[in-house]
């Protein structure tokens, strides 16, 4: 999956907890949202208003992130509810990143079908 669709499918689908997303999905997200932080604390540092920029982001992104987790928690057929597990310090983290790096279920399971990759012209 091409990193800018796996973004753009993050914003689309950003109240969906429901469904299913892979790991390359996910983990691009993962990935273009720690740049993005990287990017905010660098710029935080020329101009604190980077800094209220980067509150905004991370409020706008919170419901987006949590609909992604519990998307691929269903893609390797756990329920949403396992996401709870980042309330549990050190263990719970751990466990949950165990959980998101499982392989897809393979084929349907009772969350629906593997999600469909597409590509940067919406197919």
């Amino acid at each position: 999956m091409n990193p800018f669709v796996a973004y753009e499918d993050f914003w689309r689908r950003g109240l969906d907890f429901r469904g299913r997303s892979s790991r390359a999905e996910y983990w691009w997200v993962v990935l273009i949202n720690l740049v993005l932080a990287l990017l905010f604390n660098l710029g935080e540092r020329v101009s604190p208003a980077v800094g209220i920029v980067a509150i905004v982001y991370v409020l706008a992104a919170l419901v987006p992130n949590i609909a992604l987790g519990v998307r691929r928690l269903h893609d390797s057929d756990h329920r949403g509810y396992w996401l709870f597990l980042l309330l549990v310090p050190i263990v719970g983290p751990l466990a949950l990143l165990f959980f998101q790096v499982l392989p897809s279920t393979a084929g349907p399971n009772r969350y629906g079908l593997p999600s469909k990759p597409r590509n940067a012209l919406g197919s």
